[in-house]
């Protein structure tokens, strides 16, 4: 199941379903399963208190994954800051929904086991965000 929450009011986008066909296509691609994928759309600060609680670090960052998969059954919680979505999309001069199906699709690459924490491993997860960004064009 797949599931939307918010901790921000002010967010235009209040159909998940909207995105629920797509991150199937993505999971049975990968060969993995839906088992819970809670998104939950939140602002700047409230990441940030996660970020430094949970990983230890003191930053802003669009996207946090906890992944609680089992073999292949996909799991985990999936928090998104709005503030970041709306800066990148300013910053890189794209519409906001194709820079939250960004974050969107790399944080569940994540709960599929995927990584970016060295340069060959961030090629790779952008690979697979370009692939599933230009399959699931708007």
């Amino acid at each position: 199941m797949i599931n939307f929450f918010y901790e921000i009011y002010d967010f235009p986008i209040k159909k998940g379903s909207f995105f629920v066909k797509e991150i199937c296509i993505l999971l049975n691609n990968e060969g993995g399963y839906i088992g819970n994928i809670n998104y939950i759309f939140c602002n700047d600060d409230y990441l940030f208190d996660l970020n430094q609680k949970y990983l230890k670090k003191n930053y802003y960052t669009d996207v946090l994954s906890f992944n609680y998969s089992i073999n292949k059954f996909i799991s985990g919680d999936i928090f998104i800051s709005i503030d970041r979505i709306y800066d990148n999309s300013k910053r890189w001069n794209q519409f906001l929904i194709f820079e939250l199906k960004r974050v969107m699709i790399h944080a569940v690459l994540h709960l599929l086991g995927y990584d970016d924490k060295n340069h060959i491993d961030k090629k790779i997860m952008k690979k697979k965000e370009e692939f599933y960004l230009n399959l699931f064009q708007f």
